[in-house]
């Protein structure tokens, strides 16, 4: 059986899972890499040394556990979680990254025991699940912690380090604490000051294995090197593609597009999610925009599409078009550069549409 590295936390945590992949397999190790959501093909959640599950390997998982699947009554992510375990044990995998989808204490990939857990960081959303203070949202992410292993936690305020800390304790984990202001000083092919911070908890959660997977300082200055997620500052040629959906992610990425040279117009098509603050979101938006396209992400589910009735009034830089094919054409004309962003919803859509981004190829 592989061992496992379970990561949680509000943003970062596909990314700081992808960095301590490619570092694990630098070092010789073969790793699967379990993240979500997808952007395009369900395949991209499911990774076993940089190669996606296969159709007929997905195909094949799923009837086989379809039967269990169906007298459980198991959710979509659930059953997701189960077919990527099988897959990771039928490759052969030494040990595997895995993401939580949400939260942690409930979370489909919690029933793992970890060689190392992690939390990136605390925000708020997905508050209707995981608690409507940023301390109760802790609270649940904290229990990926496992008794006698280390739990590395990346948040930086005191009140929610110490929550973190407190729960760890409590299940007789081993907290250790990333600094704050500790940032990754390395080649990082990921833009932006959050991901040298998503690099720097990375690391302490390697350093934290011990010598038992083998990761040497060139191992991680190797692997953090080369690593790129698609829909994380993904920039391809003159398209930005960002899936940043809340408060943090979207603070995150608007000082990244500050730290960078762009060519100007800047044009953002952009959908959100009902339950996210949309008003504040495109109001950060319209602040550094040319011209901001509001849309409807065509994948989303229909409950969560938000209305556009009434979104954009006070901003004059902002249009909104709920037909998405057409918003798209529009932000790309006259655009130096194109941003998409607003969930993954958005950037999947959006990437489907243009010929070649498709992150599996």
């Amino acid at each position: 059986m592989f061992s496992i590295v379970h990561v949680a936390g509000t943003n970062g945590k596909g990314s700081t899972a992808a960095l301590i992949a490619a570092a694990l397999r630098s070092a010789g190790n073969s790793v699967g890499l379990y993240t979500s959501p997808h952007l395009v093909d369900l395949r991209e959640r499911v990774l076993v040394d940089g190669e996606p599950i296969t159709r007929d390997a997905f195909a094949q998982w799923t009837a086989r556990l379809e039967p269990t699947i169906e007298r459980t009554g198991a959710s979509f992510f659930e059953a997701c979680t189960a077919i990527a375990f099988a897959d990771f044990a039928a490759r052969g995998v030494d040990i595997a990254v895995v993401e939580t989808g949400l939260g942690g204490r409930l979370d489909a990939t919690n029933i793992v025991n970890p060689v190392v857990s992690i939390v990136t960081g605390i925000g708020m959303d997905h508050t209707e699940y995981l608690g409507e203070t940023l301390k109760e949202i802790a609270s649940e992410k904290a229990h990926v912690a496992k008794e006698g292993r280390p739990f590395i936690i990346g948040e930086t305020e005191p009140g929610l380090v110490e929550e973190l800390r407190r729960v760890a304790v409590e299940r007789e984990a081993l907290p250790v604490l990333v600094e704050a202001g500790c940032q990754y000083e390395g080649e990082l092919a990921m833009v932006g000051q959050h991901q040298r911070r998503n690099a720097a908890v990375a690391r302490v959660a390697l350093e934290s294995l011990g010598d038992r997977w083998n990761v040497s300082d060139r191992d991680i200055a190797d692997g953090f090197a080369g690593v790129r997620v698609a829909g994380r500052f993904d920039v391809r040629g003159k398209w930005i593609f960002d899936i940043a959906h809340n408060r943090q992610a979207m603070t995150a990425l608007l000082e990244t597009l500050k730290s960078v040279e762009l060519v100007r117009p800047l044009h953002v098509l952009v959908a959100i999610l009902r339950d996210k603050d949309h008003r504040r979101l495109l109001a950060d938006l319209s602040g550094v925009a040319d011209r901001v396209w509001v849309t409807a992400a065509p994948s989303a589910p229909g409950i969560r599409v938000l209305s556009l009735d009434g979104v954009g009034i006070g901003l004059p830089s902002v249009t909104c078009d709920p037909d998405f094919d057409a918003a798209l054409r529009s932000a790309e004309e006259s655009a130096g550069t194109i941003l998409v962003t607003g969930s993954a919803y958005t950037v999947g859509d959006a990437m489907v549409r243009l010929p070649g981004l498709s992150p599996l190829g």
